[in-house]
Protein backbone atom coordinates (compact mmCIF):
# COMPACT_ATOMS: atom_id res chain seq x y z
CA UNK A 1 0.00 0.00 0.00
CA UNK A 2 1.44 3.34 -1.07
CA UNK A 3 1.81 5.94 1.69
CA UNK A 4 0.10 9.21 0.74
CA UNK A 5 0.53 12.36 2.84
CA UNK A 6 -1.49 15.56 2.52
CA UNK A 7 0.72 18.44 3.65
CA UNK A 8 -2.24 20.66 4.57
CA UNK A 9 -4.43 21.33 7.60
CA UNK A 10 -7.32 22.48 5.38
CA UNK A 11 -10.50 20.56 6.23
CA UNK A 12 -11.79 21.30 2.74
CA UNK A 13 -8.80 19.65 1.05
CA UNK A 14 -9.09 16.70 3.42
CA UNK A 15 -12.78 16.27 2.55
CA UNK A 16 -12.14 16.49 -1.20
CA UNK A 17 -9.38 13.88 -1.15
CA UNK A 18 -11.39 11.55 1.10
CA UNK A 19 -14.47 11.92 -1.14
CA UNK A 20 -12.30 10.84 -4.09
CA UNK A 21 -11.62 7.55 -2.32
CA UNK A 22 -8.00 8.23 -1.36
CA UNK A 23 -6.59 6.80 1.87
CA UNK A 24 -4.06 9.26 3.23
CA UNK A 25 -2.45 10.79 6.32
CA UNK A 26 -2.43 14.46 7.22
CA UNK A 27 0.82 16.11 8.15
CA UNK A 28 0.31 19.85 7.96
CA UNK A 29 3.18 22.11 6.96
CA UNK A 30 3.74 24.91 9.44
CA UNK A 31 6.65 26.84 7.96
CA UNK A 32 6.60 30.50 7.04
CA UNK A 33 5.53 31.11 3.45
CA UNK A 34 8.11 32.86 1.28
CA UNK A 35 6.98 34.33 -2.02
CA UNK A 36 9.47 35.27 -4.73
CA UNK A 37 7.24 34.72 -7.78
CA UNK A 38 4.93 37.43 -9.14
CA UNK A 39 2.31 35.71 -11.28
CA UNK A 40 -0.57 34.02 -9.39
CA UNK A 41 0.02 30.61 -11.03
CA UNK A 42 3.72 30.75 -10.14
CA UNK A 43 3.01 31.90 -6.56
CA UNK A 44 0.68 28.98 -5.79
CA UNK A 45 3.16 26.50 -7.27
CA UNK A 46 5.95 28.00 -5.18
CA UNK A 47 3.91 27.87 -1.96
CA UNK A 48 2.61 24.35 -2.58
CA UNK A 49 6.19 23.17 -3.17
CA UNK A 50 7.34 24.75 0.11
CA UNK A 51 4.63 22.85 2.00
CA UNK A 52 5.41 19.48 0.41
CA UNK A 53 9.19 19.94 0.75
CA UNK A 54 8.87 20.88 4.44
CA UNK A 55 7.20 17.54 5.17
CA UNK A 56 9.70 15.63 3.01
CA UNK A 57 12.59 17.15 5.00
CA UNK A 58 11.02 16.49 8.42
CA UNK A 59 10.49 12.74 8.23
CA UNK A 60 12.29 9.62 7.08
CA UNK A 61 9.90 8.30 4.44
CA UNK A 62 10.28 5.22 2.28
CA UNK A 63 10.28 4.77 -1.48
CA UNK A 64 6.86 5.06 -3.09
CA UNK A 65 5.69 7.73 -0.63
CA UNK A 66 3.62 10.52 -2.18
CA UNK A 67 3.38 13.96 -0.54
CA UNK A 68 0.73 16.39 -1.80
CA UNK A 69 1.13 20.10 -1.07
CA UNK A 70 -1.46 22.67 -2.18
CA UNK A 71 -2.03 26.41 -1.94
CA UNK A 72 -4.97 28.51 -3.16
CA UNK A 73 -5.20 32.23 -3.88
CA UNK A 74 -7.89 34.47 -5.28
CA UNK A 75 -7.00 37.09 -7.87
CA UNK A 76 -9.04 40.02 -9.20
CA UNK A 77 -7.73 42.37 -11.90
CA UNK A 78 -4.20 41.21 -11.16
CA UNK A 79 -4.46 41.82 -7.41
CA UNK A 80 -4.02 38.87 -5.07
CA UNK A 81 -6.70 38.68 -2.38
CA UNK A 82 -5.53 36.77 0.69
CA UNK A 83 -7.42 35.94 3.86
CA UNK A 84 -9.07 39.05 5.34
CA UNK A 85 -7.30 40.76 8.24
CA UNK A 86 -10.61 41.82 9.80
CA UNK A 87 -14.33 42.19 9.05
CA UNK A 88 -13.85 45.50 7.23
CA UNK A 89 -11.27 43.92 4.90
CA UNK A 90 -13.69 41.03 4.24
CA UNK A 91 -16.45 43.50 3.41
CA UNK A 92 -14.26 45.50 1.01
CA UNK A 93 -13.16 42.32 -0.78
CA UNK A 94 -16.68 40.92 -1.18
CA UNK A 95 -18.02 44.31 -2.25
CA UNK A 96 -15.35 44.42 -4.96
CA UNK A 97 -16.05 40.85 -6.16
CA UNK A 98 -19.85 41.09 -6.28
CA UNK A 99 -21.22 41.43 -9.81
CA UNK A 100 -17.78 40.61 -11.26
CA UNK A 101 -15.60 37.71 -12.40
CA UNK A 102 -12.41 36.78 -10.53
CA UNK A 103 -9.89 33.95 -10.72
CA UNK A 104 -9.09 31.22 -8.21
CA UNK A 105 -5.68 29.60 -8.56
CA UNK A 106 -4.59 26.44 -6.79
CA UNK A 107 -1.05 25.21 -7.06
CA UNK A 108 -0.32 21.56 -6.34
CA UNK A 109 3.07 20.00 -5.79
CA UNK A 110 3.42 16.24 -5.65
CA UNK A 111 6.64 14.74 -4.33
CA UNK A 112 7.25 11.07 -5.12
CA UNK A 113 10.11 9.17 -3.49
CA UNK A 114 11.99 6.93 -5.91
CA UNK A 115 15.27 5.19 -5.11
CA UNK A 116 15.80 7.40 -2.08
CA UNK A 117 15.28 10.68 -3.97
CA UNK A 118 12.29 12.97 -4.22
CA UNK A 119 10.87 13.69 -7.67
CA UNK A 120 8.88 16.93 -7.85
CA UNK A 121 5.85 17.59 -10.05
CA UNK A 122 4.01 20.93 -9.79
CA UNK A 123 1.05 22.41 -11.65
CA UNK A 124 -1.43 25.26 -11.24
CA UNK A 125 -5.13 25.22 -12.07
CA UNK A 126 -7.24 28.36 -12.65
CA UNK A 127 -11.02 28.67 -12.39
CA UNK A 128 -13.10 31.77 -13.21
CA UNK A 129 -15.88 32.55 -10.73
CA UNK A 130 -18.62 35.12 -11.42
CA UNK A 131 -20.87 36.52 -8.69
CA UNK A 132 -24.34 37.98 -9.04
CA UNK A 133 -24.75 41.52 -7.68
CA UNK A 134 -24.94 41.33 -3.86
CA UNK A 135 -26.22 44.04 -1.49
CA UNK A 136 -24.20 45.49 1.42
CA UNK A 137 -26.75 43.95 3.81
CA UNK A 138 -26.21 40.50 2.34
CA UNK A 139 -22.44 40.90 2.60
CA UNK A 140 -22.66 42.03 6.25
CA UNK A 141 -24.94 39.10 7.09
CA UNK A 142 -22.42 36.70 5.58
CA UNK A 143 -19.50 38.26 7.46
CA UNK A 144 -21.44 37.95 10.76
CA UNK A 145 -21.41 34.15 10.24
CA UNK A 146 -17.62 34.25 10.66
CA UNK A 147 -17.18 32.05 7.59
CA UNK A 148 -15.08 34.47 5.47
CA UNK A 149 -12.35 35.04 8.03
CA UNK A 150 -10.08 32.08 7.22
CA UNK A 151 -10.62 32.01 3.46
CA UNK A 152 -8.70 33.50 0.56
CA UNK A 153 -10.93 36.05 -1.15
CA UNK A 154 -13.13 36.20 1.99
CA UNK A 155 -15.57 33.49 0.89
CA UNK A 156 -16.02 29.75 0.59
CA UNK A 157 -17.88 28.60 -2.51
CA UNK A 158 -19.15 25.54 -0.64
CA UNK A 159 -20.51 27.75 2.16
CA UNK A 160 -23.28 30.35 2.50
CA UNK A 161 -21.83 32.73 -0.10
CA UNK A 162 -22.19 30.01 -2.73
CA UNK A 163 -25.78 31.13 -3.39
CA UNK A 164 -24.42 34.28 -5.05
CA UNK A 165 -22.34 32.39 -7.63
CA UNK A 166 -23.64 33.10 -11.13
CA UNK A 167 -21.20 30.86 -12.95
CA UNK A 168 -17.96 28.93 -12.88
CA UNK A 169 -15.61 28.29 -15.76
CA UNK A 170 -13.19 25.53 -14.80
CA UNK A 171 -12.93 22.89 -12.11
CA UNK A 172 -15.25 23.41 -9.11
CA UNK A 173 -13.02 21.53 -6.65
CA UNK A 174 -10.21 23.92 -7.57
CA UNK A 175 -12.23 26.77 -6.02
CA UNK A 176 -12.77 24.69 -2.86
CA UNK A 177 -9.00 24.22 -2.57
CA UNK A 178 -7.81 21.14 -4.46
CA UNK A 179 -8.37 20.43 -8.18
CA UNK A 180 -9.02 16.72 -7.70
CA UNK A 181 -9.68 15.90 -11.35
CA UNK A 182 -6.45 17.55 -12.49
CA UNK A 183 -4.52 15.89 -9.62
CA UNK A 184 -5.67 12.42 -10.68
CA UNK A 185 -4.98 13.21 -14.34
CA UNK A 186 -1.44 14.47 -13.67
CA UNK A 187 -0.57 11.49 -11.45
CA UNK A 188 -2.03 9.02 -13.96
CA UNK A 189 0.46 10.42 -16.51
CA UNK A 190 3.21 9.58 -14.01
CA UNK A 191 1.85 6.06 -13.55
CA UNK A 192 0.64 6.75 -10.01
CA UNK A 193 -2.81 5.59 -8.89
CA UNK A 194 -3.92 7.36 -5.70
CA UNK A 195 -6.65 4.83 -4.91
CA UNK A 196 -4.96 1.60 -3.90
Amino acid sequence: MRKIILASASPRRRELLAAAGVIFQICAAEGEEKITAERPDEIVCELSAQKAEEIASKFELGDGTVIIGADTIVSYKGEILGKPSDEQAAFETLKMLQGNTHQVYTGVTVLVKKKGKWEKHSFAECTDVTFYPVTDEEIHAYIKSGEPMDKAGSYGIQGNFGIYVKGIHGEYTNVVGLPVGRLFYELKKLGIELRG
